[in-house]
């Protein structure tokens, strides 16, 4: 299955780059859990980081119910979202032909807010799963209020593309001879050693669920 191509969506600067297939947009976006979302309001364009989290051709938002962003979005209006990953640096015989290896997706669409209580529960239970597998069995329960005070935002994927470049530098045939480096450094995403709240009132040991996460 693949997102059609519209003037929105449409790759246009280096084409070849571009990809359709939800797999590739959907693997784009689970590989991170941070997405800017992009909107406007009266002329005034807004660009906000969120968290999110997708299910099937859905990217769930929260936040406070009470607020600018959340009320906006929740009004349907037309907004899109975006992920970038950085793989590496593209170094080239010449400062023009240096670049960046990545993997880039942004999608267009429009949000309706979840009202159901269980709906709601179900989601913030995904939500925390799928930024930390296994951690919400860990937890205490969500209160009603905290349920209440907590909105959830569901971002419906209608358009999308994804960008990537891999690979080394493209540098001009003339310059291939020169006495110069060139190549690709890349960059890794890495997870550190977990460190404890500094408010504990005792020593617990690590969950299962970050032990896995860091494994």
């Amino acid at each position: 299955m693949a997102y059609q191509k519209t003037k929105r969506s449409q790759v246009r600067r280096v084409a070849k780059r571009g990809h359709y297939d939800e797999a590739t947009v959907h693997t784009i976006f689970d590989d991170a859990f941070v997405a800017q979302v992009v909107f406007q309001i009266d002329g005034q364009p807004f660009q906000i980081p969120m968290l999110y989290a997708r299910e099937d051709n859905t990217l769930y938002l929260h936040g406070s119910p009470k607020s600018r962003l959340y009320q906006q979005l929740a009004s349907g209006i037309q907004c899109c979202i975006g992920v970038t990953h950085v793989d590496g640096l593209v170094i080239a015989r010449s400062a023009f032909h240096h670049s960046a290896n990545y993997r880039s997706v942004v999608a267009y669409g429009s949000c309706r807010p979840i009202e159901d209580s269980s709906e709601k529960l179900r989601i913030f239970e995904f939500f925390t799963n799928a930024i930390v597998p296994g951690r919400w069995d860990e937890c205490r329960p969500m209160t009603e209020k905290e349920a209440t005070v907590t909105g959830i935002l569901a971002f419906t994927i209608e358009e999308a593309s994804a960008k990537i470049r891999t690979g080394g530098p493209v540098d001009d045939a003339e310059d291939y001879g020169l006495p110069i480096w060139a190549g690709v450094i890349p960059i890794q995403k890495k997870l550190s050693q977990a460190i404890v709240d500094e408010n504990a009132q005792q020593e617990y040991p690590l969950p299962e669920s970050v032990k896995k996460l860091l494994s």
